[in-house]
């Protein structure tokens, strides 16, 4: 006999985590890759791109605005629950927000992802976390659940569509003339194999895309960060926007981060400065749309989603033809065995 679960009492801001100042830069690039198996040639590289915006990761500061922003938004819509925020990688880290939650009284939290897309990274291995982090706490640990991806969530479309007409106006593009790539993490093909990661990002593009009458349009990839010899998801932009140029001179380009929540390292560095940088040496009028951050239709939808769970509202709106995804992941969902440094010889 099975008891019936507490109600929902709290709401749980999920996310990665980075570097607040230059002495955390070195100590987060090591939670990150911990047993990972990246070269320390990459690490390194990573670091000193962390070093052209003085060692500051946006992503905690856009976390504490969403979190504001969320408070406000559930505030104005009636929904009494607090909100708390958990990292992988930096402060606040998952064991020490559960502990608080505990503390407070906070028995099962509805949690809010800040990737989009389904993958190890970006979900499973944040339920790993999560799980890890209520065992280290013990007794009291709140139950937390995660809200459903929301890649095709009307207000999600809706958003990202208004940052793309915001950077064509930006260029005095037309839509219908645009060439517009889309990005994503890139993330390993043996990972990507077992999830719907790629399928969610192009149907989110797909559907930006459409919604306002772009024509020329491509998912790309960026930020790799594995060995050479291992496949990961392409094509990477900047080879992209060469190659593009080369076969039919490109006179602009609008790039947009959709597989990014907030302007993460790599939305600054290899967006703002890398692919900037090339479309400024071959003549192209780039502009890079603004990621979902804090604009009142990607609060909307989060609220959304929490009052889907809560029972106040029928539906579970979604476009497109994936339909609106699972509330609760399945057993095998996003499977994924990475491939791990050797021990150091004894």
């Amino acid at each position: 006999m099975t008891s019936t679960p507490p109600p929902y009492d709290s709401f749980l801001l999920v996310s990665f985590g980075g570097p607040e100042g230059p002495e955390d830069v070195m100590p987060f690039l090591e939670n990150v890759l911990r047993g990972k198996n990246v070269p320390r040639q990459r690490m390194l590289e990573v670091a000193e791109h962390y070093g052209h915006f003085g060692g500051v990761s946006p992503i905690n500061q856009h976390n504490r605005e969403l979190m504001a922003a969320i408070e406000s938004e559930f505030k104005s819509s009636g929904i009494d629950l607090p909100v708390y925020w958990g990292n992988r990688n930096w402060d606040p880290l998952f064991p020490d927000t559960l502990r608080q939650m505990r503390d407070d009284g906070c028995k099962r939290a509805l949690a809010f992802f800040t990737s989009m897309f389904s993958s190890y990274s970006g979900c499973r291995q944040y339920r790993e976390n999560i799980i890890a982090a209520q065992e280290e706490v013990g007794e009291g640990a709140p139950m937390v659940e995660k809200l459903r991806m929301g890649f095709n969530h009307p207000r999600f479309i809706e958003t990202m569509a208004q940052s793309v007409r915001q950077s064509l106006d930006s260029i005095n593009v037309e839509a219908a003339d645009a060439t517009v790539l889309f990005t994503a993490h890139s993330i390993p093909i043996g990972m990507a194999d077992h999830c719907d990661y790629l399928l969610q990002l192009q149907e989110s593009s797909r559907l930006v895309a459409e919604s306002l009458g772009v024509k020329s349009w491509k998912l790309v990839f960026q930020s790799r960060s594995g060995p050479p010899q291992q496949p990961w998801l392409e094509p990477d932009v900047l080879d992209s926007i060469a190659e593009m140029d080369d076969a039919s001179k490109l006179s602009s380009l609008v790039i947009v981060p959709i597989g990014f929540v907030s302007d993460h390292m790599e939305v600054m560095f290899d967006l703002d400065e890398e692919a900037a940088q090339l479309c400024q040496e071959r003549g192209i009028k780039m502009a890079r749309a603004a990621t979902a951050g804090t604009s009142p239709s990607f609060v909307g939808m989060i609220r959304e989603l929490v009052e889907e769970r809560l029972g106040r509202v029928e539906g579970r709106p979604a476009l497109g033809d994936l339909g609106p995804w699972h509330d609760v992941c399945p057993a095998d969902c996003c499977t994924y065995t990475p491939a791990r440094r050797p021990a150091p010889a004894t």
